[in-house]
């Protein structure tokens, strides 16, 4: 975990939710990379967005500043997020359990694709029963590793 300051314009508990608890330091692949610093997002969700890492070439992972919730915006310049966690802690833990289950498959065997992430779904469900939203976060990674997406990552 890497603890981390907040924006000046972030609420306070996202201000100590950051700076106490911290962020994973990484994901397998290129799903969430951590940011050098957090930076304050205006214009999406209620009152803004506090981006903690990128998740693939040009999306971001955030904290929504009005509800707690850790969601991901595809690109830099979209206008909606997608729901990632209930909360920073839940998305943590998420990260810690995926991260531990790797590697995914059976030495390659595409038949187990489709199972492996299913363990993941469940996994993550046992965490954070609000995280395999639809076209969320969580539910598009388990929708890469049913597709055998990496098969070939070490880490």
């Amino acid at each position: 975990m890497i603890r981390v300051e907040a924006p000046p314009e972030a609420p306070a508990q996202v201000a100590v939710d950051l700076r106490e608890a911290g962020v994973p330091a990484g994901l397998i692949g290129y799903e969430y990379r951590p940011l050098s610093g957090p930076v304050f997002l205006a214009g999406i969700g209620e009152r803004g967005l506090v981006a903690i890492a990128t998740s693939s070439p040009s999306g971001r992972i955030a904290v929504d500043v009005a509800t707690g919730h850790v969601v991901q915006i595809p690109t830099i310049d979209a206008a909606r997020a997608h729901h990632a966690n209930s909360d920073l802690d839940s998305f943590s833990r998420c990260v810690a359990a995926v991260i531990a289950r790797f590697p995914f498959y059976a030495d390659g065997v595409e038949d187990s694709y489709e199972e492996a992430a299913e363990e993941l779904r469940d996994l993550i469900y046992g965490i954070d029963e609000t995280a395999l939203a639809d076209n969320g976060f969580w539910e598009t990674f388990c929708d890469d590793v049913a597709i055998g997406h990496y098969a070939d990552w070490d880490t």
